[in-house]
């Protein structure tokens, strides 16, 4: 078994504190407590400094004052004698590992899957660590990248340098789960490309837009992983790469920008570890289904709802998504991505990314 390094140790230095604080709080006649901020996007408050969202100044405190309460703090002991014993030992798990590990942990044991995820979340609060650093691995795979940039990455067998154009087949390089072990070499890239589908991530590829326009294509696979979003900040901000996110034309699609550029509802406490404020996106929009005529849905009553709960969301409160949100409302429709191929199958790469990557100057010819 190798030694812990210093990221390991400092982690679970961090976490004996919160375990210190309880005996003290025992020590001294009070009832053990816990301090957090309320999660829901009415606590969510943007940040001048990060410029990302993150959770605001309203708490709830969560102490052992009841049967309930107690055995919720007792679980959260468990985990973090888990996390520590990981740490020591160098190995890793899931969230869905941990959860049936639990069922050795007698009262600690978790009732759902959610309730042993919500935990996990609760402790990268308090100690404002990220979960990789617990070794606690995602079960969603990462994104795929395609296109000239070069990394070096540290596997078993040692680093391993890959040009994720030259080095790679056509499914691209695969990001890591932790990609805090993968450094980023070089690039000759005007921007990233993060797109939703890997129907039109392969239609880029296939007409060469990675290279006529040096692009990096990145495939988000629908929700993007933490992963993905961590190697999109830092493909940004280490390498001074633009990012710019192509998804669908629906409310459920512009929640995947809204995650990237602005930091997710669920996940606020790590939003200047994974938001990418400088992303911008290109589309579908809503006025791009009007513009380009495209093949379009009708709106179903979950698309409306979830269209007005945007508009009351502060990730989306500026002119340009209340211009288009109700746009959309208007019109009542909804499109995808390949709704392009009515166009023909090389209007996307020919007409509709240039013109659009043009008018946002992150396009090199």
């Amino acid at each position: 078994m190798s030694e812990p390094n210093a990221r390991d140790v400092a982690t679970t230095k961090r976490l004996m504190e919160i375990a210190q604080v309880w005996y003290d709080q025992m020590g001294a006649g009070d009832v053990p407590s816990i301090t957090l901020p309320t999660r829901t996007k009415y606590n969510l408050e943007f940040n001048d400094s990060s410029e990302v969202w993150t959770y605001g100044s309203k708490e709830s405190t969560r102490n052992a004052g009841t049967a309930k309460s107690a055995v919720h703090m007792l679980k959260m002991a468990y985990v973090m004698g888990f996390i520590k014993m990981q740490l020591a030992e160098n190995r890793s798990s899931t969230l869905r590992e941990m959860y049936y590990i639990s069922e050795g942990w007698k009262q600690a044991k978790f009732s759902a899957q959610n309730e042993s995820n919500y935990l996990v979340e609760d402790l990268e609060i308090i100690t404002n660590l990220q979960r990789e650093f617990f070794h606690m691995r995602p079960e969603e795979d990462g994104a795929s990248i395609f296109g000239p940039i070069r990394v070096r990455e540290s596997t078993r067998r040692g680093m391993k340098e890959i040009h994720c154009q030259d080095d790679v087949g056509e499914a691209g390089y695969h990001i890591p789960n932790n990609v805090e072990n993968v450094e980023l070499v070089d690039h000759d890239a005007s921007c990233v490309i993060a797109i939703e589908t890997g129907g039109m991530f392969s239609r880029l590829q296939e007409n060469g837009f990675d290279e006529e326009y040096n692009t990096i294509l990145l495939h988000l696979s629908g929700q993007p992983s933490r992963a993905t979003r961590r190697m999109l900040k830092r493909m940004n901000e280490e390498m001074h790469i633009p990012v710019v996110v192509f998804t669908d034309g629906d409310p459920w699609s512009y929640r995947i920008y809204a995650s990237v550029a602005y930091g997710s509802i669920k996940a606020a406490h790590m939003s200047e570890h994974l938001a990418t404020p400088a992303a911008k996106f290109v589309g579908v929009k809503p006025s791009d289904i009007r513009d380009y005529n495209l093949p379009a849905d009708k709106l179903s009553e979950q698309d409306v709802a979830a269209l007005r709960a945007e508009l009351s969301d502060p990730r989306f409160d500026n002119d340009f998504w209340r211009k288009e949100i109700n746009l959309q409302l208007e019109m009542g429709l909804k499109s995808e991505q390949q709704a392009f191929a009515s166009h023909g199958l090389d209007f996307v790469t020919k007409e509709y990314l240039p013109n659009m990557l043009s008018e946002m100057g992150v396009l090199k010819r």
